[in-house]
């Protein structure tokens, strides 16, 4: 009886990983289509497929032009920050973490200050991107140096958090000694984040590196899942730590830098989305990653929905709204859940 009990128990368990995926897929897919249809010009399904296959000339500018690339965007960045955030968590052990850690968006978003600074393009040009995702790599390619003697997890979280500090002290020194008040407001409402004005060749150019992103870290899937045994643990069972670290470090600096090229700075997405499907999980953060980019992917995109539906005389920026959202309700899960940290709190 006792090994039915347990068999029962181990089926279900197996199971549970699959209906979370399929109810977050439901809710992304709803989200998508909510996308397509919510803006100043509201439209019906029927309209917007027609502009999906532009037999309505007018749908189709406002849906394949204008919302198509925005929801794809939101998707995308969402997808690669819930990710982010879960390979973090595995890899450091440590529930409070995300992907800002290893400083890549504050390197990608000083790119992109410094552009907008120099006044060589607006908020919403290419260049934009090309400067933030050329500040990433930069930021990767640093951190490699900085821990190329001493190759572990501790190491690249310190040099990581040492770049972060660096990256925004000169970001808040550019704009104290910016001349052009309009300079200022770009950058400060770029660095809010946003979807806003974007175009399906943002879409070319970040998911590439997204993508590359997502399967670097996905590559690393069992090795989280042994890490919650502790590094000496995973190493005696053929995981190479040092390995794992830098091809996290190197997988979340393709992705982040490129979402943070397009969107600006979103918060708390990453560091929300895992704990939301964790307890979904059974507490393993190998088995949490997929479910984390679905959970991110759908809460970047609701948020940038329900920009839309807020009234005001200029759009709320989704940085913003997620972070007022996320702010509260993960103060909230410190205070009450007690198992947050496990038995020994870092």
């Amino acid at each position: 009886m006792g090994f039915e009990a347990e068999a029962h128990s181990n089926s279900r368990d197996s199971h549970r990983p699959f209906a979370i995926n399929l109810v977050l897929v439901c809710v992304l897919c709803l989200a998508a289509v909510a996308s397509l249809l919510v803006g100043a010009s509201q439209i019906s399904v029927t309209s917007a497929l027609r502009g999906l296959t532009g037999s309505d000339e007018i749908a189709a500018i406002i849906v394949r032009e204008i919302r198509l690339p925005r929801m794809l965007l939101a998707v995308g960045v969402g997808a690669m920050l819930g990710l982010a955030g879960a390979a973090i968590q595995a890899l450091t052990r440590n529930p409070l973490a995300e992907p800002a850690v290893l400083g890549t968006p504050q390197a990608a978003a000083l790119g992109a200050v410094a552009v907008l600074y120099t006044g060589a393009a607006s908020a919403n040009s290419l260049t934009i991107a090309i400067a933030a995702m050329t500040g990433a790599g930069c930021a990767m390619a640093l951190i490699l140096v900085l821990i190329r003697k001493r190759q572990n997890i501790l190491t690249l979280l310190l040099a990581g958090l040492g770049l972060a500090s660096l990256t925004g002290a000169a970001m808040s020194f550019i704009i104290s000694i910016s001349p052009n008040p309009y300079a200022v407001m770009e950058i400060v409402f770029w660095l809010m984040g946003s979807f806003e004005d974007r175009s399906m060749v943002h879409v070319a150019i970040a998911f590439p590196f997204m993508l590359a992103g997502g399967v670097v870290l996905f590559s690393c899937q069992s090795a989280y899942t042994a890490l919650t045994l502790g590094e000496e643990a995973a190493q005696s069972l053929g995981v190479n730590v040092a390995r794992v670290a830098l091809l996290t470090g190197a997988g979340i600096s393709l992705g982040i830098g490129a979402a943070v090229s397009v969107s600006g700075a979103i918060g708390f997405v990453g560091l929300v989305a895992p704990h939301l499907v964790r307890p979904c999980c059974g507490g393993d953060p190998g088995r949490a990653l997929l479910p984390s980019m679905l959970c991110g992917a759908s809460l970047t995109a609701t948020a940038d929905v329900l920009v839309r539906l807020i009234p005001s005389t200029t759009e709320v920026r989704v940085g913003v709204l997620t972070a007022l959202i996320g702010a509260p309700w993960f103060i909230w899960l410190v205070v009450t859940r007690k198992g947050l940290f496990g038995s020994n709190p870092p």
